[in-house]
């Protein structure tokens, strides 16, 4: 299996309530039971006030390295990061477990 980690921090000025946050984390959410290689799906809001903190996350988990190419190209992901590319930057890490 691989978990593939994505931590996400709001642009400067940008807040939870912006209407294009709202709207990404709807299309993530979304993503959940609609792309059949998703083996584990959960995101959410960070509830640290640590500086280094980023702002939000998604945890999820793939078969494979094939499973997760397949997610990462399908085009309902694909909208969801081009919505965040507006208001946000984030980090990835994908490793076997």
């Amino acid at each position: 299996m691989i978990r593939h980690l994505v931590l996400f921090k709001l642009n400067e000025g940008v807040e939870r309530d912006d209407p294009r946050v709202v709207k990404g984390v709807d299309a993530f959410r979304a993503l959940d039971g609609t792309i059949g290689e998703i083996r584990f799906w959960e995101l959410g809001w960070n509830l640290s006030d640590r500086p280094i903190a980023h702002d939000f996350a998604i945890n999820s988990a793939f078969d494979d390295a094939d499973a997760l190419r397949t997610y990462v190209e399908h085009p309902d992901h694909q909208a969801g990061v081009a919505l965040w590319r507006e208001f946000a930057t984030w980090v990835i890490a994908d490793y076997e477990f």
